[in-house]
């Protein structure tokens, strides 16, 4: 008769492991000897043997059980469902790995390709990273609320980083980013803001505004993603948007002309 540890070495595993199986009804438990010990013999070496093995194969403890007592149909019928679920549990697992995989770029958490390739885009035209990053993040804002209009929205962007007064813009920003906070450089981004607002003013373009960005609220929250900047930017933003006023217009994230008391009015 075998002690316990006696019983787990001869069967390959783990005394834990013995007294796991004991507890969830997979081996019988025998009862005590006069000297209070459990001892085993030789059916309990084999089905724990048996135990191991399935459960080696992958399959689940909760269906061993019902494996060691089939007969040899109802076997063959359990393990083709156990192993077709385990086909779709690697699949699973392959997808997880492939969107591990494209993590590694930083840019793809939470977003979809289309903005992530915008993204690489305004890096190749020289935007600062810091600049790529805030519209990183209001993507991912964007993106969880209108999953279904990012397509719309980046054929829109992309149109826009053709335009040469966009990539003088990128240009100027790069300059204040990376030092540059002149009162003339700031005012000079003003300008191209204010300019290329007026032109897409005269194509209708700011008229859906409304419809894009309908909720008041989420546009606030969209721009406070400039506070990850730190103080600096929520400096230079305030700013900014105080020569934007100067000009006519309010706004960076919903572009709108403002009076001369510096109420906004509907777009023209």
């Amino acid at each position: 008769m075998l002690t316990i540890g006696q019983l787990a070495a001869y069967s390959g595993v783990t005394t834990r492991a013995v007294r796991h199986y004991h507890q969830i009804g997979l081996l019988p438990e025998p009862e005590r000897d006069a000297s209070g010990y459990r001892t085993y013999a030789a059916p309990a070496v084999v089905r724990l043997i048996r135990i191991r093995t399935l459960a080696e194969a992958g399959v689940p403890l909760a269906r061993v059980q019902e494996l060691l007592t089939a007969e040899d149909e109802g076997f063959i019928s359990a393990v083709a469902d156990i192993d077709r679920r385990l086909r779709g549990k690697i699949r699973e697992l392959q997808e997880h790995r492939r969107r591990i995989a494209k993590l590694a770029a930083g840019d793809s958490l939470a977003l979809p390709p289309a903005v992530t390739a915008y993204l690489d885009r305004m890096r190749s035209l020289g935007a600062p990273e810091a600049m790529v990053e805030m519209e990183r993040d209001a993507w991912i804002l964007i993106a969880a609320q209108w999953p279904e209009k990012i397509g719309e929205f980046m054929a829109e962007k992309e149109a826009y980083l053709d335009d040469p007064l966009m990539l003088r813009f990128l240009r100027t920003m790069g300059a204040v980013f990376t030092g540059d906070e002149s009162e003339a450089r700031l005012a000079e981004i003003a300008d191209l803001v204010v300019e290329m607002a007026e032109q897409a003013a005269s194509r209708g373009e700011l008229d859906h505004q409304d419809e894009a960005l309908p909720d008041g609220s989420f546009v606030d929250l969209l721009d406070t993603v400039v506070l990850a900047g730190g103080p600096r930017m929520v400096r230079l933003r305030d700013r900014l948007q105080e020569l934007m006023v100067e000009r006519g217009w309010s706004g960076l994230v919903k572009l709108e002309r403002v009076n001369q008391s510096g109420t906004d009015t509907h777009p023209a």
